[in-house]
């Protein structure tokens, strides 16, 4: 940092992003953050979502947050999706490249992609 200024900035942008991941929004997101997620791409994956809930202009609508141990650990990095009236969806192994198509059929369409999910992944 050279300045209070671009601190500043700094703090204000990260501020934004922790507004979408800690929003009253009605669709939740949960990626699996205990020490196995962690060590398995979890970090990316939840920045990926918090990004891409931020490029839709869905941060009203989408909670994207964190949890501990899933319990899975051999199938991490574990994402949760929950949209009222549906079933939850547990997606394993993701990447921040599965994130763009997770948001655009399951969470904006309400399909989800069942490649992903814990029932019929190819583990």
């Amino acid at each position: 940092m050279k300045s209070l200024a671009e601190l500043t900035a700094l703090r204000d942008s990260m501020k934004n992003k922790v507004t979408i991941r800690e929003n009253s929004a009605t669709t939740r997101v949960v990626v699996g953050m205990a020490t196995c997620g962690i060590a398995a791409g979890a970090r990316p994956v939840l920045n990926a979502f918090v990004e891409q809930v931020e490029k839709d202009g869905l941060s009203d609508s989408v909670m994207v947050t964190q949890t501990g141990c899933i319990g899975i650990c051999q199938y991490e990095p574990v994402v949760e999706v929950l949209i009222p009236g549906q079933e939850k969806v547990t997606y394993v192994k993701m990447t921040p490249d599965k994130v763009a198509k997770v948001m655009e059929q399951h969470v904006k369409g309400g399909k989800p992609v069942t490649e992903y999910t814990i029932n019929t992944s190819k583990l």
